[in-house]
Formats: structure tokens, C-alpha cells, sequence
């Protein structure tokens, strides 16, 4: 089964300072038709002026994954962390318990684009943990990129990398030269490059649940065109071909 979550009918936000698109119910959004998919809770899709950015605010029991796609964002936050986050890099925050942070664009000229994600967690009241790292583009060219896992308290049976890749060019199995993050559920996330005119084959376990983000360009799937911004929720399904003429960059979950 599939359905399909359109850019156009996402809530959305004009701010001033920040443009934002939210797939599922999210501040002043409300939705009871797209309130999460699985674990899946938030999926904004932002623009933040040059200069501007979040203030401090607090979180507790939600593991918090932002991805750059263009521009910066510099993070601080109660534990003393401070970075900036560059594209290409992933971030992971869980609450737990509780933390506060802030995100700026450091940036006087240059918009920041990036995708703020929030996944339920496993377990409530964990102690609060971040971390943050760069994942090659070349490693996604044609297959899976795997960014993130569920950390080693989080049990799991079954294939360790339950998604595939399939191409006449490319390993049957997701490869990275960088360790995925760790996130404290269930799930795990992909970064994958569909190259022009070569399909990209998904293996899936039609025992658990995918969604699938278009980040930039345009697939098809099953003769369905999604753009950039598209979901795709998947359920009881063992496979996806996704077709581009001219490449796109995805985001897909693995969900329990």
C-alpha cells in the first residue's frame, strides 16, 4: 500500500524570517489526517534568513534529526554543545529528559534550507545525548546511504540492514564510510541519489513500515511523479523502482 503526501497540501507558514512546511500536525498546524506516520512525528521543511533563527527552547523525550540542504545552522544547547552544521552533515539531539537549544543562520547573505525531523523514542526520561557528522555524497550515488540506526539499547532482531539497493552498478546492500548515528528507536534513515535515466530498486520488509521523502527533483513511482517536497507513506510492500530523467536526492525511513 502507498499514499502519497503532496508539497502543495502540507501546512505551511510564512513567518517572515522563516518559511516553513509541515507534513504532519506541528505548532499552529493541525491535521487529524497527518498527525505521524509509525514513529515518524515531525517533518518541517524550512527556510531561515540570513541572521535569524531559533531562539532557546526546551525538548524532552524526542529524538531530533536536522539535515542540511543548503546554507548553515549553528547549534547550541544546555549541555554545551556548539556546531555548525553544514550540508551533507546530519544532526541527532535526543531530549530525554529534557534540553534546551537554540539554531541560528550564521549566514548575513545566504538563506539556510534544511529538513527538522522528530521521531517518538523508545523509552522516555533517557539521559539527553547529541551528536553530529558529515556522510559523503558519493556514498548514496545510485544506492541506500545508511545516516541513521537505533543505538545499542534498542533491541532488534532480524537482517541488520532490512533496506537494499539494486542496480546493475551498485552493491545489493547499503555501504558507508561513516558510522550511522544512533537513534534511540526502532527506525532507521537513508539518504539516496536516484541517477538519471538508472532506476533504483528498494528491498523492503513487507513486515514493517517505509516513508519516503523527496528532498530535490523528481521520481517516479509506480507511473505516480512525486517532486521535491512529496511524502510517500509504504506499508506491505517488498520492493520500489524509482525512476528520474533527472536525478533527485531522497530521505527513507525504516520504521517498525
Amino acid at each position: 500500500m502507498k499514499q502519497i503526501r503532496r508539497s502543495n497540501e502540507r501546512g505551511y507558514f510564512d513567518h517572515g524570517w522563516l518559511k516553513s512546511y509541515h507534513t504532519f500536525s506541528f505548532a499552529e498546524y493541525r491535521d487529524p489526517k497527518h498527525v505521524h506516520f509509525r514513529h515518524l512525528r515531525v517533518m518541517n521543511e524550512d527556510w531561515v534568513a540570513p541572521g535569524q533563527g531559533f531562539g532557546e527552547h526546551p525538548h524532552r523525550d524526542m529524538e531530533i534529526v536536522t539535515y542540511v540542504l543548503q546554507g548553515q545552522l549553528e547549534h547550541r544547547d544546555s549541555m554545551g554543545n556548539g556546531e555548525v552544521l553544514r550540508p551533507g552533515e546530519f544532526q541527532r539531539m535526543s531530549a530525554g529528559r529534557g534540553i534546551t537549544h537554540s539554531e541560528f543562520n550564521p549566514s548575513n547573505s545566504e538563506p539556510t534550507h534544511l529538513y527538522q525531523i522528530w521521531l517518538f523514542p523508545a523509552e522516555k526520561g533517557i539521559e539527553p545525548s547529541y551528536e553530529q557528522r558529515p556522510f559523503d555524497q558519493s556514498g548514496r550515488q545510485g544506492r541506500w546511504q545508511l545516516v541513521a540506526a537505533p543505538a545499542p539499547s534498542i533491541a532488534r532482531g532480524g537482517n541488520q540492514h532490512p533496506i537494499s539497493s539494486a542496480t546493475a552498478q551498485t552493491p545489493p546492500v547499503p555501504t558507508n564510510d561513516t558510522s550511522p548515528l544512533a537513534i534511540h528507536q526502532d527506525a532507521r534513515i537513508y539518504l539516496g541519489d536516484v541517477v538519471p535515466g538508472q532506476a533504483l530498486v528498494c528491498q523492503l520488509d513487507p513486515n514493517r513500515f517505509a516513508w519516503l521523502q523527496v528532498l530535490r527533483g523528481n521520481v517516479v513511482i509506480d507511473q505516480e511523479k512525486l517532486v521535491a517536497g512529496d511524502g510517500l507513506a509504504i506499508s506491505e510492500a517488498s520492493s520500489l523502482t524509482i525512476d528520474s530523467n533527472d536525478g533527485a536526492e531522497l530521505m527513507l525511513f525504516d520504521l517498525a
